[in-house]
């Protein structure tokens, strides 16, 4: 990585970047579209568990995750000489992961199980928890795009413009939808609440 001002390193299993004033990460996703495998690494490695998080609040399996994962990474690295604007890596790979996460959950509703687990869940009434349903569950009962847009708003902090942009919706759309999707998320809350 000549002449530039972002440094990487290899420490406890991960890659670490660090931009010096005047650097930036889109100098990396320059450097990796010119095939630069330490700059795509430290690209990839720098958004994983972000990409992770999201991955699993869709496939729901930690072994389908690492899947979801493995497939964005290499759509990403495959895709990436073809990214026009390097500003919008952040927002291109966590579409590709969603995008791979999608196409998991419809592959897995094609699968035929033919001998149910027996799965015991002892251990998980035992527990004291005083909530009566998580995030994950209320997630659930929203559609596919409105899921979505909570997601990339609330997990991965995005704006609305960068949701719509990556989703390809109107802005004001996307502020509907969010707004929504926030009010049926409340509704159910306090709905389980009561019960």
């Amino acid at each position: 990585m000549k002449n530039q001002s972002c440094l990487l390193w290899y420490y406890d299993k991960k890659y670490i970047i660090h931009c010096k004033a005047g650097g930036s990460i889109i100098e990396l996703v320059e450097e990796a579209q010119k095939g630069n495998q330490e700059s795509f690494m430290a690209l990839f490695h720098s958004y994983e568990k972000n990409l992770y998080r999201i991955a699993n609040t869709y496939v729901k399996n930690s072994n389908d995750t690492y899947d979801v994962i493995q497939e964005t990474a290499y759509r990403t690295y495959e895709k990436l000489p073809e990214l026009r604007n390097p500003q919008y890596f952040k927002t291109w790979i966590t579409k590709i992961t969603i995008n791979c996460a999608l196409d998991t959950i419809r592959k897995n509703k094609k699968l035929i199980i033919m001998e149910p687990e027996k799965v015991s869940t002892k251990a998980y009434y035992d527990l004291d928890i005083p909530l009566k349903i998580t995030v994950e569950q209320l997630l659930d009962r929203l559609n596919e795009k409105e899921r979505t847009i909570i997601m990339l708003r609330f997990y991965y902090a995005l704006s609305f413009k960068e949701i719509s942009e990556q989703l390809d919706i109107p802005y004001g759309t996307t502020k509907s939808l969010s707004y929504r999707a926030l009010k049926k998320l409340k509704y159910f809350a306090n709905k389980q609440e009561l019960q």
